[in-house]
């Protein structure tokens, strides 16, 4: 699981770093042309459009894998070692069927949105739908992985301490 999450985290931070880098330079372009010829490209507003969701779905994949999310973790912690871990495989799982039922139901839409595309470049809407799709079924991997970690008795808990919130994945231990 951990060369899996390995890849994932890889992938977020490579489409984090491209589509920055590119609604950046569409941007500063836009704002140079507006500037010197009163013009921009007919395209400069609508690529940065297409390329965000991917930036915050990547984001949230990342923030997931880091661990870096806000926890309420005081009653679990007042809980016996032995059900912390239980509790935390049984939580995984539903965290991992919740985001596999919202990429199930966003997969559904992929039809339906596919017929409406962007007026100037004419991507179809299912393009952005895939991407939230794609980052649901990454999270759902994470914490599966996760659960497997708990069960396997040196994952991390769902309310993990801050100790461990800011390490690698690879690095967490309960």
């Amino acid at each position: 699981m951990k060369f899996i999450s390995r890849g994932i985290v890889l992938l977020c931070q490579a489409v984090m770093w491209i589509t920055t880098s590119v609604i950046f330079l569409i941007l500063c372009v836009n704002t140079i042309l507006r500037y010197s010829t009163g013009g921009s490209l007919q395209w400069g507003n609508e690529l940065p459009e297409l390329l965000f969701p991917w930036l915050v779905m990547s984001g949230v994949v990342l923030g997931a894998a880091h661990g870096s999310h806000i926890t309420t973790s005081f009653l679990i912690e007042n809980l016996p070692a032995h059900v912390r871990r239980y509790l935390a495989v049984v939580t995984w799982l539903v965290v991992a069927g919740v985001h596999i039922t919202l990429a199930r139901a966003t997969w559904l839409m992929l039809d339906i949105v596919g017929d409406e595309k962007s007026p100037i470049l004419q991507v179809p809407g299912s393009v952005t739908y895939g991407c939230v799709m794609g980052g649901l079924l990454m999270l759902a991997v994470l914490a599966i992985g996760s659960a497997w970690e708990a069960f396997a008795g040196h994952g991390r808990a769902p309310a993990a301490d801050a100790a461990t919130h800011d390490a690698a994945p690879e690095a967490r231990v309960a």
